[in-house]
């Protein structure tokens, strides 16, 4: 059997990547198919005609293998994309889990700094005291999602606030939430789950987002989640960015409840992945940060909180991998 005869090119010609150099690959089949018959025709021809039929055959191998080459790449983007939502919301602990909410938020953004990658505010709700009660930012850059995705849990803090007179520990929390936004989802939206408010942005941006209904906020009405989205001047830029943040939330949703089905198959695998389990302690007394899913610690917090936490990160998938 012929060589180009055995490799089914579908999948390549379906792909908008792909399909350019999968049409050459048919008209080398073509070309191909063309010189076998006048080798089989002409027996003076055959020699060359088998010449010319290897090195059709082998441009067809390198065209094979740069097909397959981009899909792979597609398949790795899909799986860990380089664009992220980062949601925090304060948890126990008051005006103290907003302010710690708020370091959280300044430690990734400084990350993110130095890696160079790209942040954008979605929506804040700032607490009394300048805290974050919840705030959630669009990331973009080169492996985001695979360097951050362990980051998704409960972060601790213990310190003694500066509002605290007799020098009382307090114990407050954040927690964190890292949402992929892959290009393929495996979860559906029906029109009629979806309830829609318009607001005014509000802060800083001049009269049109004082004064125009640009903020939207989307509730999924199965399951009560609501994502709002204040960064787009236009409300319906604004709306379409919600939509892929609900999508994202449900696809974890959906991800998460089917990674607990398996969940007794990887017994020491790092973490849940999911936003209630307490992954991490921050101690500024003893200037300690603990992560319990590795049980390692580190200390300098003041400088890992400023955006250097690429020794935590590196631990930790260090240990998913040899556990792997």
């Amino acid at each position: 059997m012929a060589y180009t005869s055995m490799v089914d090119i579908t999948e390549f010609k379906n792909n908008q990547k792909t399909s350019y150099l999968a049409s050459e690959y048919e008209r080398l089949s073509r070309l191909a198919e063309e010189m076998r018959e006048l080798g089989l025709a002409d027996p003076e021809m055959k020699e060359l005609a088998d010449e010319d039929l290897k090195e059709t055959e082998k441009q067809q191998a390198t065209l094979l293998a740069q097909m397959q080459n981009i899909l792979r790449e597609d398949e790795e983007e899909d799986k860990f994309p380089n664009e992220i939502i980062l949601e925090i919301r304060a948890g126990a602990g008051g005006d103290e889990a907003a302010l710690f909410a708020a370091d959280l938020s300044n430690m990734y953004r400084g990350y993110a700094e130095k890696q160079g990658w790209s942040v954008k505010k979605l929506s804040e709700s700032i607490s009394d005291l300048g805290g974050y009660k919840e705030a959630s930012f669009e990331i973009h850059g080169q492996d985001v999602y695979r360097k951050l995705r362990y980051e998704t849990g409960v972060h601790r803090v213990q310190r003694i606030p500066e509002t605290e007179k007799s020098g009382r520990i307090h114990t407050s929390t954040a927690s964190v939430a890292i949402l992929p936004l892959r290009k393929k989802v495996t979860v559906e939206i029906l029109p009629t789950e979806i309830e829609m408010e318009f607001s005014k942005s509000g802060g800083a941006g001049g009269q049109n987002v004082n004064k125009v209904e640009t903020a939207v906020r989307l509730i999924h009405i199965p399951t009560g989640i609501d994502v709002r989205c204040t960064s787009e001047r236009k409300q319906e830029a604004n709306k379409i960015k919600a939509m892929q943040i609900l999508l994202a939330k449900l696809q974890e949703k959906k991800d998460r409840e089917d990674a607990q089905k398996y969940a007794a198959e990887r017994k020491n695998q790092i973490g849940t992945g999911d936003r209630s389990e307490k992954i991490r302690t921050y101690n500024i007394l003893q200037d300690r940060i603990t992560d319990h899913r590795i049980k390692q610690s580190w200390h300098n917090i003041e400088v890992i909180l400023s955006g250097e936490i690429e020794p935590i990160l590196e631990a930790i998938h260090s240990k998913e991998t040899s556990e792997e």
